[in-house]
């Protein structure tokens, strides 16, 4: 069954147009509660610091009372800290309002069944029936009742700690975290204090509309500089949900999400705690498969999406896999991706080895990549991958690169774009070759 509503990461747009709106957002809830209340009838909801937020969660709520289901309130709260929640409370589900690093103008709506992950597809679908429906109540005496849960802020604190060992002292590690001025501000800062680091926080003063905007794991220019500035050793970008993590090393150089994960993959290996191959994307570039390689670490490739790479763990019993844009799933510690927690992993290695984020970033080498994002207006990406002009442009830049290079032409999962991906051994081949079916790309949505 073809979904109407479900991405790859739940229900995403823009604000007050399509299904981001609040009537609709009030059926979801009422389906929602349909379809997963459950006999416990617990039902959390968390949000990020977008300034719509408090529209869609009073319309959430008003539809899964609505539904006869009971529900806790979390407030502000990064997406993993949700599934953490769901998982540890017995809740039925969890339903996270947030459009992850994308703009305020933006937001979404996505879901955590009981065990933590993500809904599989035919609860999803399950949903969709429901949402083609009509609307009821539940008789008054059944409707469901809302509360707050005051200590959700405290008891992910003390998880993310959790999952270091708590023996260590990161006493004297200067640290600059980016909270992105979403979901993470009042909880990463108060996790790195805790372990003993000295923190130094941006990003961290919400104001409804500057979520990712110039800050965090989407645009790490500000951590950096702040690294710098301020002698810190390193400097940690969060993105606006919480579940993504760019670092940054003591020279204010970028550490993106395939090293971040070659660092813990390499500390889980020495540790023999890794399990398995480790799960990258379609995205992953070249050189962290090649690390991994003389590691003697398997790597296996997914679709783009925290959802497939989790399905791929999930499938093998395998415990590490990421994203380059900092999606890392640490399934021997938690359920999704997580960034503090992420981050958490790469803090314990610097603490056990004694060297810096510098030095263990070296065992990797990238291989020049060019991404490009070609907006589609009101041009169909399908209609725009497959047409002559366009998978021409793929194929000779294919055979002029050979074995030394891959290309990737996808639509974005949650933006109106299609990505142009080229990497190889020579920078200036790449970008030249990105830019040629870039420029195929930009030619066919503009006819």
């Amino acid at each position: 069954m073809a979904r109407k509503y479900f991405g790859t990461d739940g229900i995403r747009g823009r604000v007050g147009e399509g299904p981001i709106n609040p009537e609709f957002v009030l059926k979801l809830g009422w389906a929602a509660g349909r379809v997963l209340g459950g006999d416990s009838g617990k039902v959390l909801i968390g949000k990020d610091t977008r300034i719509s937020g408090y529209m869609f969660e009073a319309a959430l709520e008003a539809g899964l009372v609505a539904a006869g289901v009971n529900i806790r309130m979390l407030g502000p709260m990064p997406t993993p800290a949700i599934a953490y929640l769901t998982r540890t409370l017995h809740a039925s589900v969890g339903i996270v309002i947030s459009a992850s690093h994308n703009p305020h103008e933006d937001n979404g709506i996505k879901f955590f069944g009981a065990d933590g992950g993500k809904l599989p597809d035919r609860i999803e679908e399950l949903i969709e029936q429901e949402l083609d429906k009509p609307m009821t109540t539940v008789h008054s005496r059944l409707l469901g009742k809302a509360e707050r849960l005051d200590d959700a802020r405290g008891r992910y604190i003390e998880f993310c700690k959790s999952t270091i060992p708590s023996k260590w002292d990161f006493n004297g590690l200067k640290i600059v975290v980016d909270c992105a001025h979403g979901a993470t501000y009042h909880i990463a800062p108060a996790v790195l204090e805790e372990i003993g680091a000295e923190v130094i926080t941006i990003g961290a003063e919400p104001n409804g509309l500057n979520i990712n905007d110039g800050f965090g794991a989407t645009d790490p220019r500000a951590l950096a500089s702040s690294v710098r500035v301020n002698g810190g050793d390193l400097g940690i970008g969060l993105d606006g949900d919480g579940d993504r993590v760019i670092m940054v090393d003591e020279k204010g150089e970028i550490v993106d999400g395939d090293e971040i994960l070659f660092i813990i993959a390499r500390s889980r290996m020495n540790n023999g705690g890794l399990a398995g191959k480790v799960v990258g994307t379609q995205m992953s570039n070249l050189g962290l498969e090649v690390a991994l390689a003389e590691l003697g670490v398997g790597f296996e490739r997914v679709a783009v999406g925290d959802r497939y790479i989790l399905e791929r763990l999930s499938e093998r019993n395998w415990n590490l896999g990421g994203e380059p844009s900092g999606h890392i799933i640490c399934r021997d510690r938690t359920t999704t991706g997580d960034g503090i927690v992420s981050a958490l992993q790469v803090l314990a290695e610097i603490n056990k080895t004694g060297t810096s984020l510098g030095e263990l970033r070296r065992g990797m080498s990238k291989f020049p990549q060019e991404l490009i994002n070609v907006p589609l207006g009101t041009a169909r990406a399908t209609d725009v991958m497959v047409c002559e002009s366009v998978t021409e442009a793929v194929h000779a830049v294919e055979c002029d690169m050979g074995c030394d290079g891959r290309v990737l032409l996808r639509p974005s999962g949650t933006e109106p774009l299609i990505r142009v991906m080229v990497e190889g051994r020579e920078a200036e081949l790449v970008v030249a070759k990105a830019n040629a079916i870039a420029d195929a790309v930009r030619a066919q949505v503009a006819a």
